[in-house]
């Protein structure tokens, strides 16, 4: 079921969602610098196949890392 989720969301929009990501993080490179560059290419992934990723908060990924969860 994801592949399907993720074959229409890519036909409805994520496509050029993706790619504006992706305009956007080569722009950031440039002018921002790289750490922005980065993450928006980040976005940019996600953006073309966002059904079935999980997105979780930063301090909960550390503390699984650590072994401390």
């Amino acid at each position: 079921m994801r592949t399907i989720g993720n074959v229409i969301w890519l036909l409805s929009g994520g496509l050029v969602m993706g790619l504006g990501w992706w305009l956007i993080g080569l722009i950031a490179f440039v002018i921002i610098g790289i750490p922005f560059g980065i993450q928006h290419l980040k976005l940019a992934k996600l953006a073309l196949a966002p059904i079935g990723k999980t997105i979780i908060d930063s301090d909960y990924a550390q503390a699984v890392r650590a072994g401390s969860l």
